[in-house]
């Protein structure tokens, strides 16, 4: 395949992740743009707990059961003869690990706000990870059938956390039982707001904004109330700049109420419009040069963001979900892990639907394939055709250190051997992160948050019937080390070998007793190097004799 038809298919790809606080909307707005596009025809309920129906994108049995996204979904549609892979994150801060290795897999965000709450936590971190990356944001204001907050007052919130101008691409005409509908400001049309429930229905009414006769006669003082705002907007925003939005310096806002499959449509084209195609990635050297790689460089290659275990309960199979970086993938290539050098060898290869797979043929830069594999692929890894001689390791993949652990204590110890697959397979998947004392036989879990213990602890028992009790313990954080002073890091290993521990990459971590215990043992031993954040390949460590 030549340079310029690669480059015409990459073009056609929209990769992105939705991001927000839990409950603002975003598994359902996730079902909507699905069902705008036509890849599912009746959108699940996310709230019913007991309903027959759940969300296209929560496949896990934990979160029918309670409702909540934990692990971040990949979905691909064809809209407008474009290829938009979406990748739906989990909300809850203690899932924030997975939501930020998704955040540099995608090119742009879809960031959803709940009208009555605005900005909230979650939201603020999540943003956070995005500036860092120059991510370009999409923001969409829900619930706009609910009463809520007035639209200036959230513009002005929005403003102030993402550190950019909001350029309205629609306006809400009313809100609450009084919500009329959305002026798109794209088009100088007002779309009259009208209940979808839970499929497309009905035909769509909009009226030109030419006609302010019919339209004050229908609204009345919410349509003059817009029609102001529009205004004062229009004065005080900047106009909307293409270039200005890809460098993650603008933000286009939409309103809407997903619930209602109202607004969706516009953010969908917004999305294909507007959102960028795949860009260059870093790929780091030995000598720690960064290289950037084309999207249309002829040569397959990609880096594994997520591991996913168990996604078939009846074949415990374990998928590596890859995002093309750069080339063509075809059907039976050979690959490579490029970590080890080894010979890839999936038994499948497929896109998503949820759970719901189907074979690829072909990918290019931009999508997400999963690769089904048997171990020998941790997160982060780079994988490239076999006959890619050049040395590559893509960039950016995060691992924060753990904040809560608690020692893993099995109820049956005939039940050894499913326990240690179990942690071994979870650990690789960064559902949890698994440490292995250099001293003693017990395991470790490492957390951000409290309910990735339960959710562990839950998947153990359902899918590895392994029942553990979780126990506290002394440790209460970690730090990576390394040291260019071999003698040196000798010497700490053997003075600090009750502390010390292994993570699923077999990286060493130093345990925290306290803050204190950190202080301490840094004016001890100046020489060593502490870090709260790992990248993948990032800290090469030999293990200690």
């Amino acid at each position: 395949m030549n340079t310029t038809a690669l480059s015409a298919s990459v073009k056609k790809r929209r990769t992105f992740a939705i991001i927000s606080h839990p409950d603002a909307g975003k598994t359902t707005l996730t079902e909507k743009l699905l069902l705008f596009s036509g890849a599912i025809h009746t959108a699940g309920s996310v709230k019913a707990r007991k309903a027959s129906r759940h969300a296209t994108s929560d496949w896990m049995e934990i979160e029918k059961q309670r409702g909540i996204s934990v692990a971040s979904s990949v979905m691909q549609m064809d809209y407008r003869e474009h290829v938009v892979n979406l990748l739906d994150t989990p909300g809850h801060r203690d899932f924030s690990e997975d939501t930020y290795r998704v955040l540099t897999a995608v090119d742009s965000a879809l960031m959803v706000i709940d009208a009555a709450n605005g900005v909230e936590a979650q939201t603020k971190r999540l943003i956070e990870v995005c500036r860092q990356r120059d991510t370009p944001i999409i923001t969409f204001i829900n619930k706009m059938d609910r009463e809520g907050r007035d639209p200036l007052e959230l513009l002005d919130e929005v403003e102030a956390e993402l550190g950019m101008p909001c350029v309205p691409m629609t306006w809400p005409v009313g809100q609450g039982r009084a919500f009329g509908g959305i002026i798109n400001l794209r088009t100088q049309k007002m779309r009259v707001f009208e209940a979808g429930e839970d499929k497309l229905g009905g035909d769509i009414e909009d009226i030109d904004l030419s006609d302010t006769a019919t339209l004050k006669a229908r609204f009345g003082a919410d349509f003059e109330q817009a029609q102001a705002n529009i205004e004062l907007v229009s004065g005080a925003a900047p106009a909307f700049d293409m270039d200005a939005f890809l460098a993650a310096k603008q933000t286009p806002v939409f309103f809407g109420s997903a619930v209602n499959n109202f607004g969706v449509q516009e953010v969908l084209d917004a999305l294909v419009d507007l959102a960028p195609s795949p860009h260059a990635r870093g790929s780091s050297s030995p000598d720690g040069n960064v290289t950037l790689i084309a999207p249309d460089s002829l040569g397959f290659s990609g880096v594994v963001f997520k591991v996913q275990a168990n996604m078939d309960p009846m074949h415990r199979d374990r998928i590596a979900f890859v995002r093309v970086c750069a080339g063509k993938y075809e059907s039976g290539m050979k690959l490579k892990v490029q970590r080890t050098g080894k010979e890839m060898r999936p038994t499948s290869v497929v896109t998503f639907m949820s759970q719901k797979r189907e074979a690829v043929e072909e990918a290019y830069a931009g999508d997400i394939i999963g690769f089904t594999i048997h171990g020998g692929v941790q997160l982060g890894d780079t994988i490239t055709a076999a006959d890619i001689a050049q040395p590559l390791q893509y960039t950016g993949l995060p691992f924060f250190a753990p904040e809560l652990f608690q020692t893993v204590e099995l109820a049956n110890p005939m039940k050894s051997k499913q326990l240690q697959q179990g942690l071994e397979q979870l650990g690789e998947e960064g559902a949890i992160q698994v440490f292995k004392p250099t001293l003693g036989s017990l395991m470790l879990l490492g957390a951000v948050g409290q309910l990735q213990f339960e959710v562990v602890q839950h998947r153990l028992q359902t899918e590895y019937k392994a029942d553990i009790r979780l126990k506290p313990c002394q440790f209460v954080g970690a730090r990576w080390i390394t040291c260019d002073d071999a003698a040196e890091m000798k010497k700490f290993v053997d003075y600090n070998a009750s502390k010390l521990a292994y993570d699923a990459a077999d990286t060493l971590a130093y345990l925290l007793t306290s803050a204190y215990d950190l202080r301490i043992t840094q004016e001890r031993h100046p020489k060593i190097q502490f870090h709260p954040l790992r990248e993948h390949a990032g800290l090469k460590l030999e293990k200690a004799a």
